[in-house]
């Protein structure tokens, strides 16, 4: 790269890690042309998002606005049993927002001429310092750097790292959104303006408020949003893993297209098991939804041009909140690293090694708490 010529980089991957890498890069002074193998718009996937520090330190920085307020708050935490009395109560002001309200922030931050949906990455080449990414389409586009930022399945970490794939921790996520009128009132009432907790034996539940459609946060309009922790031998999710139509899914089940059998078992397991409270949210969704809790971790993020951040680098487990919160702190962290390479005589290779020292600790730390809360949490012995 010659001196003051704007950098350039591909990023992988155009969900939340990927929006990250972008805005923030962007901020930094590169070029940057985001590449996503789906056609379509990503906004409807995903659910609540407690809303941390470091997503909020990386969207100013990368100038990205998000409507006032950003998400519910809710002022306490409660624990609730099987019958729904409240057996422990702590303040804990917070905020939760919802993926996509984050994923459309970002994405309309973007020039949409950087933006390419319908392409799958391939391979990549060197060619001199510059590294260049190549699609399944064909297409073929040159850079200083190339970013895998496509979360637990990415192609970019297949390819430099075939050997670390995601190991199935014993148990899943039942998700489910449930739009505010439609939840009973007696429940409604014991939520709101709550983070709310049923730990039961060998499984865990918790629900709050999210903004709703448009990314509304009006009362009346906003989103229950629950997950239900439930223990499943990998003979059992793998049958789980079928969806509706026959076809056995890799990683999760999306809105849609769980087995109807399956939502009645999960219907009959929460008359069983969990409060009234929790059992109105599971009754009240239409679409449970499933995601497998994996543990992840890659030994390495930098690999001379090629860069792993997010999800593709290591996955900590959900119950740290940590997830969206660590992919934005990677990018912002790489964006500061990388801000005055192309005008100073710092190199990018110096820059990327100093930025996965410091990265990898900080996937180490929460990957390992991610582990000790979920395996408290769900009863596993190790």
């Amino acid at each position: 790269m010659k001196a003051l010529e704007q950098p350039r980089a591909v990023v992988i991957g155009g969900s939340l890690g990927g929006l990250f890498t972008a805005t923030t890069l962007r901020a930094a002074g590169w070029r940057v042309d985001v590449f996503e193998t789906s056609t379509h718009q990503l906004d409807s996937r995903g659910g609540g998002i407690v809303l941390q520090p470091d997503v909020l330190d990386a969207l100013q920085f990368a100038g990205v606005a998000l409507p006032d307020p950003p998400g519910v708050a809710s002022g306490e935490r409660i624990y609730l049993d099987r019958d729904d009395r409240r057996v422990e109560q702590l303040s804990m002001p917070q905020m939760q927002t919802s993926w996509s309200l984050l994923y459309r922030a970002m994405k309309e931050a973007l020039p949409v001429e950087s933006q390419h949906a319908g392409e799958t990455f391939g391979d990549f080449r060197m060619n001199g310092e510059q590294i260049v990414a190549q699609f399944e389409s064909g297409r073929s586009e040159q850079a200083d750097l190339l970013i895998g930022a496509d979360g637990i399945r990415s192609t970019l970490r297949r390819r430099l790292l075939p050997e670390i794939v995601p190991a199935y921790a014993g148990y899943v996520a039942w998700r489910g959104l449930v739009e505010e009128p439609n939840l009973p009132l007696q429940a409604a009432n014991t939520l709101r303006e709550r983070f709310t907790f049923q730990q039961g034996e060998e499984h865990s539940a918790l629900a709050y408020l999210i903004p709703g459609e448009r990314d509304s946060t009006a009362v009346g309009e906003r989103r229950w949003n629950w997950v239900w922790y439930r223990k499943y031998s990998r003979e059992q999710l793998d049958s789980l893993l079928v969806d509706r139509y026959g076809h056995p899914r890799a990683f999760s089940l999306p809105p849609g297209s769980t087995k109807r059998a399956d939502v009645a078992v999960l219907r009959d397991d929460a008359a069983a098991l969990l409060a009234p409270t929790f059992r109105a949210l599971v009754d009240s969704t239409d679409d449970p939804f499933l995601q497998p809790i994996v543990d992840l971790r890659s030994p390495r993020m930098v690999f001379g041009r090629a860069v792993l951040l997010g999800d593709a680098a290591s996955v900590p487990r959900p119950h740290t909140a940590g997830s969206t919160a660590k992919a934005a702190a990677n990018a912002h962290a790489l964006a500061r690293a990388l801000s005055s390479t192309w005008q100073s005589g710092v190199t990018i290779d110096a820059a990327l090694k100093r930025w996965e020292n410091q990265q990898l600790q900080r996937g180490r730390l929460m990957t390992d708490l991610g582990i000790s809360l979920g395996d408290r949490v769900m009863n596993i012995a190790r």
